[in-house]
């Protein structure tokens, strides 16, 4: 329980600005320091939050300190306090919910569960591990995906079952998993990509990529949205995209259907559609955009050169992306991409 807090400390620190935009709204951000009245987000300057430092030690971001009372602590003592939660279990909880991490709950191990549902999906991905020294790490890297840092929305299962129809017998792939949450951090379904058995492309089988569970209005997610963010189909041209612009918030659909459907979280005021050079891409962000502007949200869109984000990648080299994004971006949105 330590060391997820820690963890759990560390991710709360990279993303210290939206934590405080979150539980300390009555604040504002004062160069490098977020300042509030208290804990309890009264206004005023007596509580300052460090937004940007190192992980650890002095100066490190996320650290506070209220100069009216002497308290001080970490984003999740913030956010214990703000919340007014006594319990570590509580104040993780609500941390992994602020994170869109996925929900650690298990079904019992002899508990059955229906094929195809949300518990199934949770235990799938449960069964996997980290994708750091994978196969999964092996295949996204032959896809030209190289910033692999902070994705614990991706997992990697060595034998997961595959069955080609259901008279057909069943085989065990590596395979990629991908948790789909809603936007309470929930798993409500996973998507498995099956994988060669080197890692250097998919599994040689008929449909190398399913999903499972309930996945209409959810996403793959990748980073703490706040009030901007990046949506688009594939797990892989998300990823591609945030090779170039790792600090923008992104959501993977995973199909253009899914993505016409896609809810936006509340707190979104402006989001970026990457979408992909087909019609049925075109169509969905058509459907979102439409739908998001009646929500008084503002869309812009993400062009691709060539079919998405990932061909472009491996076309021309993140160098060049970058270039290619940054002119579609709003001028208060260039400090996503990589410095």
């Amino acid at each position: 329980m330590r060391e997820d807090a820690a963890a759990l400390a560390r991710r709360l620190a990279r993303n210290a600005e939206a934590v405080c935009r979150h539980y300390l709204s009555n604040g504002r951000r004062e160069g490098r320091w977020w300042t509030v009245g208290d804990v309890a987000n009264t206004l005023g300057r007596s509580l300052f939050v460090r937004l940007h430092g190192p992980e650890a030690g002095r100066g490190a971001a996320g650290k506070w300190t209220d100069a009216a009372t002497g308290e001080h602590g970490d984003l999740l003592d913030l956010i214990a306090r703000a919340r007014g939660l006594d319990r570590l279990r509580d104040v993780l909880g609500e941390a992994r919910r602020f994170l869109s991490l996925p929900t650690p709950r298990r079904p019992e191990p002899h508990a059955p569960v229906a094929t195809g549902s949300p518990d199934a999906a949770r235990r799938l991905f449960h069964a996997g591990q980290p994708i750091k020294g994978t196969l999964a790490e092996t295949y996204l890297r032959a896809r030209g995906i190289a910033y692999l840092d902070d994705l614990p929305a991706l997992r990697f299962h060595p034998r997961c079952y595959y069955r080609a129809d259901e008279n057909a017998p069943v085989e065990t792939w590596p395979a990629m998993l991908a948790a789909v949450t809603d936007l309470d951090g929930t798993i409500t379904g996973v998507h498995r990509t099956w994988l060669a058995h080197d890692g250097t492309g998919k599994a040689p089988i008929a449909t190398p990529r399913r999903a499972m569970g309930r996945l209409l209005g959810n996403g793959v997610r990748f980073g703490v949205v706040d009030d901007v963010v990046a949506v688009g189909e594939g797990i892989e041209t998300m990823l591609a995209l945030r090779c170039v612009a790792p600090l923008l918030p992104m959501i993977a659909a995973l199909s253009a259907s899914h993505l016409a459907a896609l809810v936006l979280p509340g707190s979104v005021r402006r989001f970026y559609v990457a979408q992909d050079n087909d019609y049925a891409g075109t169509s969905a962000a058509a459907t979102l955009i439409e739908g998001a502007g009646r929500a008084g949200i503002e869309p812009l869109a993400l062009n691709p050169r060539s079919d998405d984000f990932n061909d472009d990648l491996r076309q021309i080299g993140p160098a060049d992306l970058a270039s290619w994004v940054r002119v579609q971006l709003a001028p208060k949105d260039v400090a996503f991409l990589r410095a």
